[in-house]
């Protein structure tokens, strides 16, 4: 019942306090993402763990809507292999299993949209990755320094049974 407790409850958090997230749990959080399960078996991704405040800096300027990325104690971008027929479902999947990991610790993260976006090539040269990869996702993670405040539509406005 944690896990499902945990997925009620998170919501996605711009603003972070200043506590450093350790490389244990930082570790353990894309360890799910690894695990996660992609087209095949094919696990197609590569993770890319950033924690330096320069470097953070720099997507932040870079990413649109992710301004709020300077201020995180750590982002993950996730990359697929581009060959792969479901990279954007699988690297989907991956990201999803990170944010649960973090919420598990009390991590709070956003998931800022990177696929197709036109700042890829920028990320991709800024942090040397290889040209067969493609961008996915972009999380932020950090300890929470605000209260969740977006409310989910009610489960009657969403769910049908048989036939719409």
């Amino acid at each position: 019942m944690e896990t499902i407790n945990i997925l009620k409850k998170r919501r996605s958090i711009r603003k972070y306090s200043n506590k450093p997230i350790s490389k244990g749990i930082l570790k353990d959080i894309v360890d799910c993402g690894r695990l996660a399960p992609s087209d095949n078996n094919s696990q197609p991704w590569h993770f890319l763990v950033i924690t330096e405040k320069e470097e953070l800096k720099f997507i932040s300027n870079k990413a649109t809507y992710g301004e709020f990325i300077k201020e995180a104690a750590a982002c993950v971008i996730v990359f697929c292999e581009k060959n792969n027929r479901h990279h954007l479902e699988d690297g989907a999947a991956a990201t999803e299993n990170m944010i649960i990991a973090a919420s598990s610790y009390g991590i709070g993260t956003c998931w800022v949209a990177g696929y197709n976006r036109i700042y890829e090539e920028d990320l991709k040269e800024q942090f040397k990755v290889p040209r067969n990869l493609k961008m996915i996702s972009i999380i932020s993670m950090g300890y929470p320094g605000e209260e969740p405040y977006k409310q989910k539509k009610p489960l009657k406005e969403v769910l049908y049974w048989e036939t719409f």
